[in-house]
């Protein structure tokens, strides 16, 4: 697996990340997380991931030349309350399907934990998604991560985690 910095040349990757994971939680009865509809011909959202890239924190995990996850860091969405200390925020997280079970997530996780620790910040945090299973929140807690406290956007509901940087 290679990681590298992402760029506009990414966004169709990017999308198509999205639009195979929405398939997959559609195909699961849990469209609570990101909706029932591709993010490919959304423009709104090609324009948040254009943006991303151009913030200089989107990374690409490549399994054999092909992009397989997008990691972006950066400063914490505005939904979220700014630490008290210095942070790197994980501001999206997602993997293309076709490359589950196989590490790409952790691994772009681990990345974000080593630039972290480059920059000097003593804390990661991200939030997601905690509805339905809580499989998601779970997830995290296996990579690290701890609860912070649980949040609400609209009807979506949320859960901050974080990870101290040593």
């Amino acid at each position: 697996m290679h990681i590298r910095k992402g760029d506009g040349g990414d966004v169709i990757a990017v999308l198509a990340m999205f639009d195979s994971a929405v398939a997959w939680l559609v195909s699961q009865g849990r469209t609570g997380q990101w909706g029932s509809r591709p993010f490919t011909g959304d423009d709104k959202r090609a324009r948040q991931i254009a943006g991303w890239a151009e913030g200089g924190g989107m990374r690409i995990a490549e399994v054999a030349g092909r992009p397989a996850g997008c990691l972006v860091v950066g400063a914490p969405h505005d939904y979220v309350t700014p630490a008290a200390e210095s942070e790197l925020y994980v501001q999206c997280l997602v993997i293309d399907k076709a490359f589950a079970g196989q590490g790409v997530g952790r691994a772009l996780l681990d990345h974000a934990y080593e630039r972290a620790r480059e920059l000097g910040v003593s804390l990661l945090r991200v939030d997601c998604y905690a509805g339905d299973d809580g499989r998601l929140v779970a997830y995290y807690e296996s990579c690290g991560f701890t609860r912070t406290a649980p949040f609400t956007v609209g009807e979506w509901p949320g859960m901050l985690l974080q990870r101290r940087v040593t």
